[in-house]
């Protein structure tokens, strides 16, 4: 991106919302954090903001338009992981995630619209996972939350095009970060326990092995200085990535099968 831009990322007191934050921050852009907790950083502004809360949003984006004159771009990072057998997860968990991952990013897009709508341009990325994709192991409710977000952003993307506004989804694979740390883990009955465990210490050693955060943030660069969107974009390693056209091209059976090798439930 050439021109200076105000930015508006959700998620910022850690992992890749931080890293992106100070990223575009260094680049010379105005870059507002919304995220729970104050982040200090000489790269952004913080805003403390619960995203699942319509009214501090509103707040917030008043405060980002009382010295801004437009928003340019908003990333949707803000999100949490959910772990357990679909069978253990209460209705409590299941609403929290959705809340968070699903309802706030909305509520953020809808915030932003009016001052895109009157500038004429705006770029939206939703950060989804290669995980929407597909129902995984034992993270079931996350993949769903996920791929709720990626239908949201295609339709929306017939309803805004009118104004030169773009959306996406960025499904990312492993990250290296801290997530492992504020996933919601259900209750997991006994039937489960054994296969779980195992799941689950895989799991955190694909999170470990991950991307950097500063390589997501590289990649978002180049997607923001294109004039032109697609409606999903994959970034993460090969193995994690290949895992979506082999779904849509292989049986769902062999597929299956593909999946449990992967995640050592066979």
């Amino acid at each position: 991106m050439s021109q200076h831009k105000t930015i508006i990322i959700t998620g910022t007191s850690s992992g890749i919302g931080f890293v992106l934050a100070e990223y575009f921050g260094k680049k010379g852009h105005k870059v507002y954090g919304l995220s729970r907790k104050h982040t200090e950083s000489q790269y952004f502004k913080s805003i403390p903001t619960d995203v699942t809360d319509n009214e501090a949003v509103q707040n917030a984006i008043a405060e980002v338009l009382k010295t801004e004159n437009r928003i340019d771009v908003l990333i949707n990072n803000a999100g949490m992981g959910m772990v357990g057998a679909v069978e253990d997860s209460s209705k409590e968990d299941i609403l929290k995630l959705f809340n968070l991952n699903l309802v706030g990013a909305v509520q953020m897009m809808s915030a932003v619209m009016p001052k895109m709508r009157e500038n004429k341009f705006g770029q939206i990325i939703n950060v989804s996972s290669i995980g929407s994709e597909m129902g995984l192991p034992f993270r079931g409710f996350y993949s769903a939350s996920k791929s709720a977000l990626d239908k949201v952003t295609e339709a929306m993307r017939y309803e805004v095009y009118p104004w030169n506004i773009h959306v996406c989804s960025l499904h990312l694979g492993d990250i290296k970060t801290n997530i492992a740390e504020n996933r919601v883990r259900t209750k997991v009955s006994e039937p489960y326990k054994s296969v779980f465990d195992k799941v689950y210490a895989l799991m955190n050693s694909h999170v470990g092995d991950g991307t950097e955060p500063l390589e997501v943030a590289t990649y978002v660069d180049q997607l923001l200085s294109k004039n032109k969107w697609k409606a999903h974009y994959y970034f993460g390693k090969f193995g994690q990535k290949i895992g979506v056209p082999l779904k849509w091209i292989l049986p769902q059976g062999t597929y299956e099968n593909l999946m449990k090798k992967y995640n050592k439930l066979a």
